[in-house]
């Protein structure tokens, strides 16, 4: 399932830290803006994982749950469609 994850984080020093788990965890397509291809038992966990690391008070995070038919009728200018990740790594 495509996530997309939204965030505007009022400290720095939070932004920073979310920016770089949410990289381990998907694609940036925008300075707040990331899309993960997650289970739903995974996004249960990223959700309890970035919520530990916000200020609820101060921050706001946004999960959008895109269902599978329709992300390919994403429409795109200046960056490539959503793409899932490769199903195997050949190394």
């Amino acid at each position: 399932m495509l996530t997309l994850v939204v965030y505007d984080i009022a400290d720095s020093k939070r932004r920073l830290k979310l920016s770089h788990f949410l990289e381990g965890q998907g694609r940036r397509v925008q300075e707040s803006v990331f899309e993960c291809f997650v289970s739903l038992d995974k996004l249960k966990k990223l959700h309890e994982q970035v919520q530990r690391r916000i200020e609820p008070s101060e921050d706001s995070v946004r999960f959008y749950w895109i269902p599978a038919d329709a992300v390919p009728r994403v429409l795109t200018i200046g960056s490539a469609p959503p793409q899932p990740p490769p199903k195997v790594y050949i190394i």
